[in-house]
Protein backbone atom coordinates (compact mmCIF):
# COMPACT_ATOMS: atom_id res chain seq x y z
CA UNK A 1 0.00 0.00 0.00
CA UNK A 2 1.35 3.46 -0.84
CA UNK A 3 0.96 5.96 1.83
CA UNK A 4 -2.58 7.67 0.25
CA UNK A 5 -4.21 3.78 1.21
CA UNK A 6 -4.01 2.94 -2.48
CA UNK A 7 -2.35 -0.52 -3.63
CA UNK A 8 1.25 0.21 -4.87
CA UNK A 9 1.30 1.44 -8.38
CA UNK A 10 -2.05 2.12 -8.70
CA UNK A 11 -1.85 5.78 -10.25
CA UNK A 12 -4.28 8.59 -8.54
CA UNK A 13 -4.99 11.66 -10.26
CA UNK A 14 -6.52 14.92 -8.29
CA UNK A 15 -8.99 16.26 -11.20
CA UNK A 16 -11.24 14.80 -12.80
CA UNK A 17 -12.66 16.47 -17.28
CA UNK A 18 -15.38 18.83 -17.67
CA UNK A 19 -18.33 17.66 -18.17
CA UNK A 20 -18.53 14.45 -17.68
CA UNK A 21 -21.95 12.85 -16.61
CA UNK A 22 -22.13 11.27 -12.88
CA UNK A 23 -25.58 10.38 -12.19
CA UNK A 24 -29.00 11.47 -11.83
CA UNK A 25 -29.54 14.04 -9.27
CA UNK A 26 -31.87 11.79 -8.25
CA UNK A 27 -29.39 8.68 -7.04
CA UNK A 28 -28.34 10.75 -4.30
CA UNK A 29 -29.97 11.05 -1.12
CA UNK A 30 -31.13 14.54 0.26
CA UNK A 31 -29.18 14.65 2.54
CA UNK A 32 -26.77 11.95 1.98
CA UNK A 33 -23.41 11.37 0.18
CA UNK A 34 -21.58 9.13 -2.28
CA UNK A 35 -18.19 7.73 -3.34
CA UNK A 36 -17.28 7.85 -7.01
CA UNK A 37 -14.22 6.27 -8.70
CA UNK A 38 -13.77 7.23 -12.02
CA UNK A 39 -10.69 5.93 -14.54
CA UNK A 40 -8.91 8.80 -16.07
CA UNK A 41 -6.84 7.19 -18.66
CA UNK A 42 -4.67 4.77 -16.47
CA UNK A 43 -4.87 6.70 -13.31
CA UNK A 44 -7.96 6.94 -11.10
CA UNK A 45 -9.36 10.12 -9.00
CA UNK A 46 -11.67 9.41 -5.74
CA UNK A 47 -14.20 11.79 -5.08
CA UNK A 48 -17.39 11.82 -3.53
CA UNK A 49 -20.51 13.81 -3.66
CA UNK A 50 -22.92 15.81 -0.52
CA UNK A 51 -26.32 16.54 -1.54
CA UNK A 52 -28.35 18.91 0.64
CA UNK A 53 -31.90 20.13 -0.61
CA UNK A 54 -31.03 21.33 -4.40
CA UNK A 55 -27.45 21.96 -3.74
CA UNK A 56 -24.78 19.43 -4.89
CA UNK A 57 -20.87 19.87 -3.43
CA UNK A 58 -18.37 17.62 -4.67
CA UNK A 59 -14.69 17.14 -3.09
CA UNK A 60 -11.67 14.43 -3.46
CA UNK A 61 -12.02 11.92 -1.21
CA UNK A 62 -9.14 12.69 0.71
CA UNK A 63 -8.29 13.95 4.62
CA UNK A 64 -6.64 17.15 4.67
CA UNK A 65 -4.65 15.64 7.80
CA UNK A 66 -3.29 12.25 6.73
CA UNK A 67 -3.97 12.18 3.20
CA UNK A 68 -6.53 9.26 3.46
CA UNK A 69 -10.08 8.60 2.11
CA UNK A 70 -12.74 10.03 4.20
CA UNK A 71 -14.79 6.79 4.81
CA UNK A 72 -14.48 3.65 6.48
CA UNK A 73 -17.49 2.22 4.91
CA UNK A 74 -18.85 2.94 1.44
CA UNK A 75 -20.67 6.31 1.13
CA UNK A 76 -20.52 6.61 4.93
CA UNK A 77 -19.13 10.51 4.64
CA UNK A 78 -21.98 12.89 6.98
CA UNK A 79 -22.06 12.41 10.58
CA UNK A 80 -25.25 10.58 12.40
CA UNK A 81 -27.67 14.10 11.85
CA UNK A 82 -25.98 14.05 8.46
CA UNK A 83 -25.28 18.02 8.97
CA UNK A 84 -21.37 17.81 8.53
CA UNK A 85 -18.82 15.68 6.98
CA UNK A 86 -16.53 13.13 9.00
CA UNK A 87 -13.18 11.92 8.64
CA UNK A 88 -14.07 8.21 9.97
CA UNK A 89 -10.08 8.32 10.82
CA UNK A 90 -9.57 10.76 12.78
CA UNK A 91 -12.57 12.32 13.78
CA UNK A 92 -12.23 15.69 11.36
CA UNK A 93 -15.47 17.35 10.96
CA UNK A 94 -15.97 19.45 7.47
CA UNK A 95 -18.77 21.82 6.25
CA UNK A 96 -20.85 20.66 3.09
CA UNK A 97 -20.89 23.56 1.72
CA UNK A 98 -17.48 24.59 1.84
CA UNK A 99 -15.06 21.95 3.33
CA UNK A 100 -13.98 23.93 5.81
CA UNK A 101 -12.45 21.80 8.40
CA UNK A 102 -14.61 23.06 12.40
CA UNK A 103 -12.99 20.52 14.29
CA UNK A 104 -10.25 17.78 14.79
CA UNK A 105 -7.17 17.59 13.78
CA UNK A 106 -7.01 19.80 10.34
CA UNK A 107 -9.46 22.36 12.35
CA UNK A 108 -8.81 25.41 9.87
CA UNK A 109 -8.20 23.46 7.10
CA UNK A 110 -10.32 21.86 3.99
CA UNK A 111 -11.28 19.77 1.49
CA UNK A 112 -10.04 19.57 -2.02
CA UNK A 113 -13.05 21.01 -3.81
CA UNK A 114 -14.15 18.76 -7.26
CA UNK A 115 -16.16 20.89 -9.01
CA UNK A 116 -19.35 19.75 -10.04
CA UNK A 117 -23.21 21.38 -11.10
CA UNK A 118 -26.38 19.98 -11.89
CA UNK A 119 -27.54 20.08 -15.27
CA UNK A 120 -31.08 18.80 -16.50
CA UNK A 121 -31.54 16.63 -13.25
CA UNK A 122 -27.65 15.57 -13.50
CA UNK A 123 -24.83 15.78 -11.87
CA UNK A 124 -22.01 16.73 -14.19
CA UNK A 125 -18.51 17.53 -13.62
CA UNK A 126 -17.35 20.99 -13.69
Amino acid sequence: MSAGGEPAGRKRVWSTPANVKLLPVSALEDPGARNLVLQIGDAFFHGFLVRKGDAVHGYVDRCPHAGLPLARELDRYLTPDKGLIVCAWHGALFQVEDGLCVGGPCSGGRLTPWPVTVRDGMVVTG
